[in-house]
């Protein structure tokens, strides 16, 4: 196979672990015998500084000419001032709007060998596997926003079918896992949450009747998934509130280094990023953890390019380098840290050796 990569390496941390992503992926080209031609555009605050605006009109027509895009992240404390009109993160919101990206898959799988780097008792993660499914292109970070000297504004809006859409995304993927789907919303306060609720009970009666459905309020949802974070299957949710409750689901990890994600919408282009954030304070020092942006890579494979098999080997690629003890620093907890580079060089020679082990990542 041949496809055509658009990597956008961003700010602080990003250009370090895209460059792991982008190795992990040449590497299952040399072993699967395919070509991955990749395409390096800017995005953020490294576009406002080179082109002026935080999304290039050239970046964005070539993710839109691509088969997948590879993201690093965004931002940094020299973009960082509210009174600012050109902000990092806008161009991260106009790219997921111009590719019609309107879901967002966050999985949540703990290891074995993170399970001590968690907040959490190690008794509460074993067996945890769950699957977020936030809605992107909707919501408070979209609707009409004001302010003056006194006063300022941000609208919530969302349609019948925006939620009709994110629904069955999360629906069908509950359909493939088992069976169960928690739509999380605010409609005790919120109009708008009262019509997702309402749109979400209507899609599953009448389209997918084998689901169990439940609802719970956001507040609620931030206690359950710490205190029992195993109960739950696929969980979907509107924009804001996916944002806040996958950065908690983290921590069940251990790491916000260790959770990809993958935005998509109706075609197979999609757009995969780690959920963390440019960490501008150890970038540069070459110890950034790469396993978020590794795993974001697999789920491209997986997503984009219909290549299962390979993106299984790079998961489980990932999975034996952690049971190796190749760890980086937010990982070690004590144990000796390895170096981004040496990580993703140990991943790519498992890849190329096809010596990734054989198996379920939760055996």
């Amino acid at each position: 196979m041949r496809a055509e990569i658009v990597v956008l390496a961003g700010d602080g941390i990003g250009p370090e672990v895209t460059e792991s992503a982008v190795a992990v992926l040449q590497a299952v080209a040399a072993a699967y015998a395919h070509r991955f031609v990749m395409h390096p555009q800017l995005i953020g605050g490294a576009a406002i500084e080179a082109e002026g605006t935080p999304l290039p009109a050239a970046t964005l027509a070539a993710c839109k000419a691509a088969d997948a895009v590879l993201l690093g992240a965004v931002g940094g404390p020299q973009w960082s001032d509210p009174r600012a009109k050109l902000r990092p993160e806008q161009g991260l919101l106009d790219l997921r709007s111009g590719l019609g990206l309107y879901a967002n898959l966050r999985p949540v799988v703990p290891h074995p060998v993170a399970l001590t780097a968690s907040p959490i008792k190690a008794h509460l993660l074993t067996g945890v596997d769950l699957m977020v499914v936030r809605e992107l292109t909707g919501g408070i970070y979209f609707g009409e926003k004001k302010r003056d000297a006194n006063s300022a504004s941000d609208v919530c809006t969302y349609s019948v079918a925006e939620i009709e859409r994110v629904v069955r995304r999360a629906a069908r993927l509950a359909q493939r896992r088992r069976g169960y789907l928690v739509s999380v919303d605010k409609a005790n306060v919120l109009e708008t949450s009262r019509l997702w609720r309402e749109v979400t009970n209507q899609v599953v009666h009448d389209e997918f009747p084998e689901i169990r459905l439940e609802h719970q309020l956001v507040d609620a949802m931030a206690m359950h998934l710490i205190a029992r974070p195993r109960d739950f299957d696929v969980i979907v949710t509107e924009n804001m509130f996916g944002d806040i409750l996958t950065d908690e689901a983290a921590m069940l990890a251990g790491s916000m280094g260790l959770l990809p994600s993958a935005s998509l919408g109706e075609g197979t282009i999609g757009l995969y990023e780690p959920i963390h954030g440019s960490a501008p304070d150890i970038a540069g020092r070459g110890i950034a953890n790469p396993f978020a942006a590794i795993l974001s890579a697999a789920l491209l494979l997986r997503h984009s390019l219909g290549l299962e098999t390979e993106a299984l080997a790079v998961e489980r690629a990932v999975s034996d380098a952690l049971y190796a003890g190749e760890l980086p620093s937010d990982l070690a907890a004590g144990k000796p840290v390895h170096a981004t580079r040496l990580i993703t060089e140990r991943i790519s020679e498992r890849l190329r050796a096809g010596q990734s082990a054989i198996g379920d990542l939760r055996d």
